[in-house]
């Protein structure tokens, strides 16, 4: 925690040094940034909101931004791959990329780098690369964690409970189950009797809730790893007339989960804020057109919702 809080202060230090960079600055040069996320998601439209946001003001002082955000439509890494060989060869001003596998996106973010684009690591880190910088929240096994404390207060500390794991290659998905797995581990009462994943799929995640539920008609709780799975896992409670009986905790505040939170179908998530991401994820690669510093790591953190802070 103590290196979380160095990180957030020192990116503190940096982003307001950045911004004064900026205003400090000549301006009038056209552009273009591009985000690559993991997939098509309502997640990463917030993360462009901030973004939008972010070029809004800069235009203000003078720089015009085309900020552009370019999804593979399902989760998959050979997509992602060919889409950033493609800005590679059109050669944007800045480069976002969300790792779908940090250890295959390494060499393709290296060869962006290589080429002279200014690449960052958004969302999911590829620790191996060269990426200069990664803006995002990686206390993943903690928020995991968090929920499965939650879930073991909820259900009184015993019962069945079932793991919705996202995708497999996903370090973020890994490290949340993986820290739920530890929460479960100091409640002797609670058993883990479904673990599969969703690969991100909302309808998927509706799927697996329905067969976890048929296998276990008395499961008392569900456990969702990515912004997808818990509302999935909701809908398929709710269908099954379960609602407030089984318990569902997960990740983000998509405006459904939210709703669902308030319905009492959820009852809690950990919210990264996205929002964020976007917006320095400009502020970076406009600061490194002009030649600024900026730390290696942006720490965005977490918060957990439940129905009393709606």
């Amino acid at each position: 925690m103590l290196a979380w809080k160095r990180n957030a202060a020192c990116a503190l230090v940096a982003v307001l040094g950045l911004a004064a960079g900026l205003a400090a600055g000549e301006g009038g040069k056209d552009l273009r940034i591009v985000f690559i996320p993991k997939v098509i998601h309502p997640w990463y439209d917030v993360v462009q909101d901030g973004a939008n946001a972010a070029a809004g003001e800069l235009k203000k002082i003078g720089y015009n931004v085309e900020v552009k955000f370019d999804a593979p439509p399902t989760a998959d890494l050979s997509e992602q791959i060919r889409k950033i060989e493609s800005y590679i060869s059109s050669r944007p001003d800045g480069l976002a990329i969300a790792s779908l596998d940090p250890a295959a996106n390494a060499q393709i973010i290296n060869d962006a780098i290589a080429a002279g684009i200014n690449t960052i690591a958004f969302d999911t880190d590829s620790p191996t690369s060269a990426r200069p910088l990664y803006i995002g929240h990686n206390q993943d096994e903690q928020d995991g964690f968090d929920l499965g404390e939650v879930l073991a207060e909820k259900i009184g500390g015993k019962g069945k409970v079932a793991i919705l794991s996202g995708s497999l290659t996903a370090p973020n998905h890994v490290g949340r189950v993986n820290g739920f797995k530890k929460s479960m581990a100091r409640h002797p009462d609670i058993r883990i009797v479904f673990d599969r994943p969703d690969n991100d799929d909302l309808q998927k995640a509706v799927e697996l809730t329905e067969n976890a539920l048929q296998a276990n008609p008395d499961l008392a709780g569900v456990f969702g790893c990515n912004a997808s799975n818990p509302i999935g896992a909701a809908r398929a409670v709710k269908s099954a007339g379960l609602a407030g009986k089984v318990v569902i905790v997960g990740m983000d505040d998509l405006p459904e989960a939210l709703e669902l939170i308030k319905e009492g179908v959820i009852a809690a998530v950990k919210a990264q804020k996205q929002w964020e991401i976007g917006y320095w994820g400009v502020y970076y690669m406009v600061g490194m057109n002009r030649g600024l510093t900026f730390p290696p790591y942006h720490p965005t953190g977490s918060r957990l919702i439940t129905r009393d802070d709606l």
